[in-house]
């Protein structure tokens, strides 16, 4: 793990569906993969795990230590592979839409209080995580402070 992304920094996506947005470091999984957390009800980032080569390390940091996140690893984040039959197979049908199950969501509301609580315990960090990080034209990255 990169020397600068320790418990609670604050880090920005560089790639994927979440690209541009500033995340909370939670904890780093088994498969050295990272633990992230948006939050869900600031900047729309679920519980995730990220490759730390797809992120930048911020100066900034959050107190994550009120949040519980013992229970989520490498397991957790695993799809349920559904079995058909031959029957099934061959039948078209409208695909359904995956329905994330409630276990998560009660999850991800757990994990959101704790964390929404120590973010508002400092000045302007709330809207810090809402904004997206993005380089304008005349922006050297090379001189760039996070």
């Amino acid at each position: 793990m990169d020397t600068t992304i320790t418990t609670g920094t604050v880090l920005i996506i560089l790639a994927g569906r979440f690209k541009g947005k500033r995340v909370a470091f939670l904890k780093q999984l088994k498969s050295r993969l990272l633990f992230v957390n948006g939050p869900f009800k600031l900047n729309g980032v679920s519980l995730r795990r990220v490759n730390q080569a797809y992120v930048i390390a911020t100066s900034t940091k959050v107190d994550v230590s009120g949040v519980n996140a013992k229970k989520i690893d490498d397991k957790y984040f695993a799809k349920q592979a559904k079995k058909k039959g031959e029957g099934e197979f061959f039948e078209e049908k409208k695909q359904e839409k995956n329905v994330l199950p409630q276990e998560k969501k009660d999850d991800q509301k757990i994990v959101d209080v704790a964390l929404i609580k120590a973010i508002e315990g400092v000045p302007d960090l709330k809207d810090y995580l809402c904004a997206r990080f993005s380089i304008k034209s005349g922006m050297k990255p090379h001189e760039l402070v996070f």
